[in-house]
């Protein structure tokens, strides 16, 4: 499967421009709101059949990037 690029895409006149999986009506929030809720990764994508698994972990792998890339370039003990 060829993952669109970008993974999460917004566009005010989709969902008033909230960021959603590209080429979907899925808000990413979604996915976050899920997995902290205590869901599964599988039951999302069973809920929303227009997200693919590796479309999903994708978007995980791309925040996890984003906040820990941050942590991991500080200086060591700093906050």
């Amino acid at each position: 499967m060829t993952l669109p690029n970008p993974l999460i895409s917004r566009s005010e006149s989709r969902l008033g421009g909230e960021p959603c999986f590209s080429r979907t009506r899925v808000p990413a929030a979604a996915l976050f709101d899920h997995l902290t809720s205590g869901g599964r990764l599988a039951d999302f994508v069973r809920d929303y059949p227009d997200v693919s698994s590796e479309h999903a972990i994708a978007v995980l792998r791309l925040a996890s990037e984003r906040v820990l890339g941050d942590v991991q370039r500080s200086p060591q003990g700093s906050n």
